[in-house]
């Protein structure tokens, strides 16, 4: 392996930029369209978190050229690039839909109903508009999520393949790293439970695990990079395990999120308890 000549180093300057544009430009996208007021940007107009998703599907793809660029291991230029192009599309694919959406909930669209149980969709005439937003939330939820997310997790995880040292070298993450852990991981919990991927996060983590056992029995242990990465995803995964531990007894979220697998969005969980609530009071 090649990495395990070389000296392993923290990419202090890469994890702060995605850590900076991922709150700024993901997660703090729908808080900014709900906060700014209506006036500035009429509803027949990208809004500010359009602009916000649009600069997030421009810098993000960047960051991870970049960041596959500084792996000391030599990854596949082919599944690199064809990962980029299918997360491009992906995320802009969920531009447009999220944009409507978002829309929709200043509307008074409710997140914890389905598309055909909401009051101001049900009613609709002629009723095949009803199938038309229908359409609209399986390009935004599931197949702008699914091309969004699956090529990124994958990127994350070529370029951990490549983050690993021999164990005599320095293994230990640097101080800033313990700073960027927490924020990191509240975003991946983000990913989690906005994006309905834990079956995807899950694999990715295990794969993870599974690449740290392989290694360790050849002498190498994740460097800086791989440590921040795996305690990422393992502090996400506690922070899901609490979130859905919380709200293990709402009836009215599990209606909405059926199955073996129980995840509810956190705006689901806004508009049922927090928004409606402060409307009616």
């Amino acid at each position: 392996m090649e990495s395990s000549l070389l000296m392993p180093k923290f990419h202090l300057d890469l994890w702060v930029s995605f850590t900076i544009q991922n709150w700024l430009l993901d997660f703090g996208r729908p808080i900014v369209m709900i906060i700014l007021p209506l006036e500035w940007f009429p509803l027949n107009r990208p809004s500010a978190g359009d602009y916000f998703h649009m600069a997030y599907n421009i810098i993000t793809p960047f960051l991870l050229l970049k960041l596959i660029e500084r792996s000391p291991k030599t990854l596949p230029h082919s599944a690199v690039y064809l990962c980029i192009i299918t997360f491009v599309m992906g995320a802009s694919i969920h531009l447009v839909g999220d944009s409507i959406n978002h829309r929709l909930l200043l509307s008074g669209y409710q997140l914890h109903l389905s598309v055909r149980e909401n009051p101001i969709i049900k009613n609709l005439q002629p009723a095949s508009l009803i199938d038309s937003f229908e359409l609209l939330y399986y390009y935004d939820e599931k197949l702008g999520h699914s091309m969004w997310y699956v090529p990124f997790f994958l990127i994350l995880f070529l370029y951990f393949t490549g983050c690993f040292t021999h164990i005599k070298e320095e293994k230990r993450m640097p101080l800033a790293a313990w700073f960027l852990l927490a924020p990191s991981a509240i975003y991946y919990w983000y990913l989690i439970t906005e994006g309905q991927i834990f079956i995807l996060f899950i694999f990715t983590f295990f794969a993870m695990t599974a690449t740290v056992m392989h290694q360790k029995r050849k002498g190498f242990v994740p460097d800086s990079n791989g440590l921040f990465l795996l305690y990422s995803f393992s502090i996400a995964l506690g922070l899901v395990s609490v979130w859905v531990a919380c709200l293990w007894s709402d009836q009215v979220l599990r209606k909405k999120y059926r199955g073996v697998i129980y995840i509810p969005e956190p705006w689901a969980f806004y508009t049922l308890h927090i928004r409606d609530k402060g409307a009616s009071a």
